[in-house]
């Protein structure tokens, strides 16, 4: 029940009970003087009536003593007037027995009046001639009573009203600023640190608006606080801290992520061979001097050729670059600069050899891990060339071609004939109970051989199969989940295509619909790289799920796939760190450090922190010791 209605209820209770003993005690107070009046009028008219009466009194059969009598028991006040002689005869009797048919009887029965009765002697001279009775008809003192208690009333309700609306609107007026106030808690709550701009009048409640205020600008400056230092260590994990390239570990998670985009792309591999000779030759700083050198002059050629191709450091001699949406044509020019760029070093440092280049397409029938073996096979084809040349390895063997991959992908989805298992087991490491369990394709061709799962995902992605199959899991999910009497949770991770299918939303909205129950145990989950790249879309259709109760995890996130502003705005459940992040802690104290600051944001953003197939006890230490939500081994 709101403070207003609370208010309003105790308010009206008091007026109540103030009205009511009023209420009574004016009534009372009314029956009372009329009690009283009729008392004296019956006594007014008996003495004053007897003093007309009294010359005629001796004279029994004289008409005008019941003549007199008349002219005042005819004014209607009068239920009887009696004259009896002296010895108690009756000479004159008038009677009337009106009753008021506008009082009703239960007021008569519940305010009892008594009939006011008056006599007076009667002498004519020193002689006692009788005796004048006057009896009031009450009838007239509950008419008016009843009047007045009705009136009463009506006016009291009337008041009653008024001053409950006149109390409704003082306090709508007095408590919206809690109203404000509770927005201004809840917009914290989810990550908006807002203020109240006009502070209540209202001593008490202005002052914890005040209070409220000073929390939010401290909220505020926390999480500004927290952003810059979770983009320091982001960014000092994703560079190289020699050169100031991205490193490897960027390196692999810009591969990953280009292979789940349908787009071209060209990965550049260069290997400065000289290194070794310029060691023996120069000091620590000379060195350190000529990779930061090298490094400088290959990101100026590849931001010079296009916004889209990174160049990254490996380590000692060895370095990359990666372009993406690129044709031949364009790869074989940037090679071309980048082969200039090398020669141009040589120049520099008197070396006329100074470092080869091997160039290899994305190839969306292969995988992430097998880009670089190639790369460095295309390397040693440009060693065999020349001075500071490159090779661009054009083509490579395949078990099966584009059109057979595309007729097997069609026809497993078609049939259906794919198995799903769920695999990495994420404990909690509160209480250790599993929170969840991930959904993972395996797909087999005729002869009942394992297809490489990426690859088929991929080719599935590339020729907008992959709404059939991402439909067809879930399918397979909800069928496990009724199976089963586990309140288990699983991850299903959908493609960007599949968020943005109209049919699908449908589909999905029936399902969920008719499988209600089971719905908070779905966990729909995205790649936090591909949801900062199609914000909105995302964005809405995480909306779409919540309204069904159904979670949503991002994994993949590093400090570098998310702005915390979007963090704030999608609140997901779950964040699932890169498995980069999840390893190697022992020894690092930037990486803990970063771990120890999502922590405390996904506390303030009520999200749960989860790490990625740790897999050396001593990380896994640190990541309880941290106190993230859980871990999967």
């Amino acid at each position: 029940m709101t403070l207003s209605k609370q208010l309003s209820i105790l308010i009206s209770v008091l007026f109540l009970a103030i009205f009511s003993v009023n209420y009574v005690i004016s009534v009372n107070n009314i029956r009372s003087y009329l009690q009283i009046e009729s008392q004296v009028h019956a006594q007014d008219t008996a003495t004053s009536l007897g003093l007309s009466l009294s010359p005629y009194i001796l004279k029994e059969s004289d008409p005008i003593l019941k003549t007199m009598i008349s002219a005042i028991y005819d004014m209607g006040y009068y239920k009887e007037i009696k004259l009896d002689n002296a010895d108690d005869k009756t000479l004159v009797k008038l009677a009337n027995a009106k009753v008021f048919e506008e009082v009703p009887s239960w007021f008569i029965k519940l305010l009892p009046m008594e009939t006011a009765t008056a006599e007076s002697e009667i002498n004519s001279g020193w002689t006692f001639g009788g005796t004048l009775y006057v009896t009031v008809n009450p009838g007239y003192a509950y008419l008016k009573l009843y009047q007045q208690a009705k009136n009463a009333f009506y006016f009291s309700l009337l008041a009653f009203s008024v001053w409950i609306c006149v109390l409704f609107f003082v306090l709508r007026l007095t408590l919206r600023p809690l109203e404000d106030i509770n927005d201004l808690a809840l917009a914290i709550a989810d990550g908006h640190f807002d203020k109240i701009a006009h502070l209540p009048w209202t001593t008490e409640v202005k002052n914890v608006a005040h209070s409220m205020n000073i929390m939010s600008r401290k909220l505020s400056g926390v999480m500004t606080n927290l952003n810059g230092k979770l983009s320091a260590l982001g960014q000092k994990l994703q560079l190289d801290g020699l050169t100031g390239l991205y490193n490897k570990h960027s390196f692999d998670s810009d591969l990953k992520q280009l292979y789940l985009e349908p787009t071209d792309g060209y990965l550049f591999l260069l290997k400065i061979d000289c290194l070794a000779s310029l060691v023996k030759e120069r000091g620590s700083e000379a060195i350190d001097d000529f990779l930061q050198n090298c490094a400088a002059e290959l990101k100026q050629t590849a931001q010079n050729f296009s916004s889209e191709a990174t160049a990254y450091h490996f380590y000692g001699a060895e370095f990359a670059v990666l372009a993406r949406n690129i044709q031949p044509p364009q790869a074989r020019k940037l090679a071309k600069s980048l082969s200039m760029t090398l020669s141009e070093l040589g120049h520099v440092h008197h070396k006329d050899d100074i470092g080869h280049i091997g160039v290899v397409a994305i190839d969306p029938m292969g995988s992430p891990e097998d880009m670089l073996p190639a790369a460095h096979e295309a390397y040693e084809q440009a060693v065999m060339i020349g001075p500071n040349s490159y090779y661009i390895r054009t083509g490579d063997d395949r078990a099966k071609d584009i059109a057979e991959w595309k007729s097997l992908v069609f026809d497993v989805v078609d049939r259906n004939s794919y198995t799903i298992q769920f695999i990495s087991p994420i404990q909690n490491l509160a209480d250790q109970r599993i929170l969840m369990e991930e959904a993972f394709i395996q797909a087999f061709d005729k002869h009942g051989t394992s297809l490489p799962v990426g690859l088929f995902v991929s080719i599935a992605e590339k020729y907008e199969k992959i709404v059939a199959l991402d439909r067809g899991v879930i399918e397979k999910v909800i069928t496990h989940l009724e199976s089963s009497s586990s309140s288990l949770n699983i991850a299903v991770n959908l493609s960007s295509r599949t968020i943005k299918n109209g049919d699908f939303r449908a589909w999905l909205t029936q399902q969920l619909k008719q499988h209600a129950a089971i719905a908070p145990q779905l966990i729909i989950s995205f790649s936090a790289y591909a949801v900062a790249k199609d914000f909105d879309a995302y964005h809405e259709f995480i909306v779409f799920l919540r309204t069904f109760g159904v979670r949503v995890a991002l994994k993949r996130f590093d400090g570098q796939s998310m702005p915390l502003d979007k963090l704030k705005t999608l609140r997901p459940d779950f964040v699932r760190l890169s498995r980069e992040l999840s390893n190697h802690l022992h020894g690092d104290s930037e990486k803990t450090s970063f771990l120890q600051t999502v922590k405390e944001i996904g506390d303030l953003l009520d999200i749960s922190i989860l790490a990625e197939n740790v897999l050396a006890d001593a990380d896994f230490d640190i990541v309880k010791r941290i106190g993230l939500t859980g871990a999967s081994r």
